[in-house]
């Protein structure tokens, strides 16, 4: 038997049909109840629970209790990571399942993954900041640099607040549909809360989407240029 980590643990209970399901469900960042996910997963309550189960004792969910509810989700965002990078594997494969309708070209614009900024968006987002000198990109390693600390710090970003938590500030994540890298981390996070809190963006309901209005949209291309 070879030494090392257990992949093979991590992929039986990913490879679930019903598990990936209740993963994907839970990888727009919201926690949800057993019988939310049991109605994602296409199974009834018992067995839900039974997958639930599984998959917290794998380490991919943790339970929140709040008076008489449980809800789940994802235990961090290295879950949400991996699941948005097999995604993005699968789509280089052709292993595609979804159909194509109206929400497509929106999921595809800008959608939430775990808490953060995914899709077009997410990847133009990096991309401005490196090619701004705000963020060093080494293979996979993004480093904030003193420019990027004063340049977000000046667009109302707490960085100093950001760099206090064990979370790391930047990690690159490989989005799905896009097939290149966006920003993840704390600092990918407060990002999305910027446009989110200031009303700016807004999540649709029962939806990884996240639609801009006109104005913050027109402040998103500004904070975000392309050369």
């Amino acid at each position: 038997m070879a030494e090392g980590p257990d992949i093979a643990r991590i992929a039986s209970l990913i490879g679930d049909p019903a598990r990936s399901n209740m993963l994907l469900a839970l990888l727009g960042g919201k926690a949800l109840t057993a019988t939310e996910l049991a109605g994602a997963a296409g199974v009834t309550l018992p067995t839900a629970s039974s997958h639930l189960s599984k998959l917290e004792e794998g380490g991919l969910l943790t339970q929140r209790k709040q008076g008489r509810h449980r809800y789940f989700a994802l235990a961090d965002g290295h879950v949400g990571a991996m699941i948005e990078s097999l995604m993005s594997f699968s789509a280089t494969r052709g292993h595609l399942r979804h159909r194509a309708g109206p929400k497509e070209p929106e999921l595809r614009k800008a959608r939430i993954c775990y808490d953060h900024l995914a899709g077009d968006y997410g990847v133009r987002m990096l991309d401005s900041l490196v090619a701004r000198g705000a963020i060093r990109a080494e293979d996979e390693a993004l480093t904030l640099t003193s420019a990027g600390d004063a340049l977000l710090s000046d667009h109302g970003v707490d960085i100093g607040s950001l760099r206090a938590k064990r979370r790391p500030l930047c990690r690159a994540c490989l989005d799905w549909s896009e097939r290149r890298t966006h920003l993840a981390g704390s600092l990918g996070a407060a990002l999305l809360s910027h446009f989110l809190d200031q009303g700016h963006a807004r999540r649709v309901e029962e939806s990884r989407i996240i639609r801009f209005s006109p104005e913050g949209e027109r402040r998103f291309l500004a904070m975000f240029p392309m050369a």
